[in-house]
């Protein structure tokens, strides 16, 4: 029994330690996909990818199941990205004109950083099962969290928390438009700090005049801390 559970494991180990060869394989073409869109832009191929690493291009298919399945990847390595830059701003930190505003500048700077990573992310409009789970659902869970901090801040303010998530995905779609077309339109005058101006302005704008419907007047200058006891959503 014991030489059967021997030859039994033997396969078992050797899967395991293939399984793990493919994930960091797999995890290598995806940096080097990344860097390649960083270099060259959004529509690098399969081959710029492959010679990144010195291999042949048959050995990136062996990894994936097709080339939509390694743009998922990307993108989820993209969002990964985005989100660790973007998590510690939505932190109840300063005052409350001030914490919209450094979400903004993050937000923006990332970009600006890596803008070809960013088309990547809204090029080639992936139907469902294609990736755009995975940055529709970067949207989401942005306003989940922007969504939550504004229920506390309602429920400090005495007033029902129910707008808030309606709110939070408002503004986070609101962002993405207007920052989509900014980058889109090459006539828009704009400069960032002044696109930075825009949004601040419009995202206080729009959390003022649903607390005003609600009776309450905010200052913009009110540290969160107040609103919050220092508590992340």
């Amino acid at each position: 029994m014991a030489e059967t559970s021997n030859r039994e494991a033997g396969p078992d180990g050797r899967a395991t330690r293939w399984n793990a060869h493919k994930a960091r394989r797999q995890s290598d073409l995806v940096d080097a996909a990344v860097a390649a869109i960083e270099e060259d832009g959004p529509g690098i191929g399969v081959k710029q990818v492959a010679d990144r690493l010195g291999l042949p291009r048959s050995v990136v298919y062996r990894h994936f199941k097709d080339r939509a399945d390694l743009d998922e990847l990307i993108r989820r390595r993209i969002v990964d990205s985005l989100m660790a830059d973007l998590a510690p701003t939505l932190e109840p930190d300063g005052t409350v004109i001030h914490a919209i505003r450094r979400t903004v500048d993050v937000y923006l700077d990332w970009i600006r950083r890596h803008p070809r990573l960013h088309a990547f992310l809204g090029a080639g409009a992936p139907a469902p099962g294609e990736g755009a789970g995975v940055v529709a659902g970067t949207k989401a869970a942005i306003a989940v969290q922007v969504g939550e901090l504004f229920a506390v801040v309602l429920k400090a303010l005495g007033r029902d928390s129910a707008l808030a998530p309606s709110i939070a995905f408002g503004i986070v779609g609101f962002v993405d438009a207007t920052v989509n077309h900014w980058l889109s339109d090459r006539h828009d005058e704009l400069t960032g700090p002044q696109l930075a101006d825009l949004l601040t302005c419009s995202i206080w704008s729009v959390l003022d005049g649903n607390l005003r419907a609600l009776g309450v007047a905010l200052s913009p200058d009110r540290p969160l801390s107040e609103l919050t006891g220092g508590a992340s959503p």
